[in-house]
């Protein structure tokens, strides 16, 4: 495995220290994901810009948790679970809705779950969706804008999780007690 730097606002490359500075400044401390892409300025700017367009979409914090989970989960990251388990509880979705995330059981409502069904169909057809899959997400009282929505919020988790799969981003200490492996998911 390629050892990644975990960058501060003093090792990163000079593009890196004003964006390691906003995420110090919004979160308190700089994530280890965001110390890792601080190495690729554009990764890090695109990533915490692509997170504020999703954040402020038209998902309440209830579906914003199931988009990312469900690829969280569905692409096994190590990192982004635990981490998305605290911002959820930050967030103040309900448990119930992160356990049933992190182990691939029923969610408390049909609209989470058919949010949950597309986001999977989405990352594992690639895209390449039939209409019955579409309209079954429509017809579950989501719009063609949050199918897009989709979209965005699948991008920046393509980003995080693909950079913590390759750097194997330790684990932040405020999430650690959230720890989660793919063995976790029920079967």
């Amino acid at each position: 495995m390629t050892d990644f730097t975990l960058h501060n606002e003093a090792t990163a490359p000079d593009d890196s220290q004003p964006l390691l500075a906003k995420s110090k400044a919004a979160y308190g401390m700089i994530p280890g994901l965001h110390a890792v892409m601080a190495e690729a300025p554009g990764l890090l700017e695109a990533y915490q810009r692509v997170h504020e367009l999703f954040v402020n979409s038209s998902f309440d914090k209830d579906e914003l948790t199931v988009v990312w989970q469900t690829v969280n989960v569905e692409n096994a990251c190590h990192y982004c679970v635990p981490a998305h388990t605290g911002i959820a509880k930050n967030m103040g979705v309900d448990d119930a809705i992160t356990e049933a995330l992190r182990n691939g059981t029923p969610l408390p409502n049909a609209k989470l779950e058919a949010l949950r069904d597309f986001t999977l169909a989405l990352v594992r057809d690639r895209g390449n969706l039939d209409d019955a899959t579409v309209q079954a997400f429509l017809d579950a009282g989501f719009t063609k804008r949050n199918i897009l929505e989709v979209i965005l919020g699948y991008s920046q988790k393509v980003m995080s999780n693909y950079t913590n799969h390759l750097a194997d981003t330790p684990v932040d200490k405020p999430f650690q007690k959230f720890a989660w492996s793919a063995t976790d998911k029920a079967a």
